[in-house]
């Protein structure tokens, strides 16, 4: 894995959960909140951690913060100063900003005003929920992108006993199986003639009407 600096703009649970996991995978990571009390959290954590108001263009100026790899702007709840922020760190030419929206309207703003990537975590949150618990059989759900997911999938009776070719879902639904999950075994770019045992783990990828297809004929 090649090391990268980070630099995390706001210590909300977003940004700190970024912040323990960056850490973690053995990255550098400035830690920056204008609240005393969270820096003070991160403070072991993080590479470096510094109270600091982003929306003042000297402060980040003295931070060096366009010689970061990636800036994540994870300020939680003042749309303005997010926004406001983004625009700074655009225009002191940082390479790739990924920022937090609050809101439809709000995501749209920081993608027009130069963010590279927009996370909507309670928004996206409340989508992977509720594909999830909307059948028993599904585990999980991530969404690649508008139209396309990734899902993990439970073989029930319908599936178990029958071979990948035999259920012919790539013809019939449009999907694939990249790998099965078996106890602790997995089974990657499985074979046409792999057979599918009852409670073997599919992960699944197509199209999002695709696989309300499948869930609808296979699953229920």
């Amino acid at each position: 894995m090649v090391k990268k600096d980070f630099a995390i703009i706001g210590l909300g649970r977003f940004g700190g959960s970024i912040c323990k996991r960056l850490t973690e995978l053995g990255m550098e990571v400035l830690a920056i909140d204008n609240n005393e009390d969270r820096v003070n959290e991160y403070a072991s954590i993080a590479s470096h951690a510094v109270v600091g108001d982003s929306t003042d263009e000297a402060v980040l100026k003295g931070l060096g913060i366009r010689n970061f790899d990636h800036v994540i702007v994870a300020i939680g709840d003042n749309i303005q100063a997010s926004i406001l922020t983004t625009l700074i760190l655009k225009e002191l030419g940082v390479r790739h900003i990924t920022a937090k929206a609050l809101s439809d309207y709000h995501e749209k703003v920081l993608l027009k005003i130069g963010a590279d990537v927009v996370a909507h975590p309670e928004r996206d949150m409340g989508i992977r929920v509720a594909n999830t618990i909307s059948t028993n059989n599904v585990l999980d759900y991530i969404e690649l992108s508008d139209q396309h997911s990734i899902v993990e999938i439970v073989a029930n009776e319908k599936l178990g006993g029958n071979t990948i070719i035999g259920l012919n879902i790539r013809a019939r639904y449009g999907l694939n199986i990249v790998a099965i999950k078996r106890g602790t075994d997995i089974i990657v770019s499985p074979q046409a003639s792999e057979r599918i045992w009852l409670g073997d783990i599919l992960i699944v990828i197509g199209s999002d009407s695709d696989i309300e297809r499948f869930r609808h004929k296979e699953m229920e």
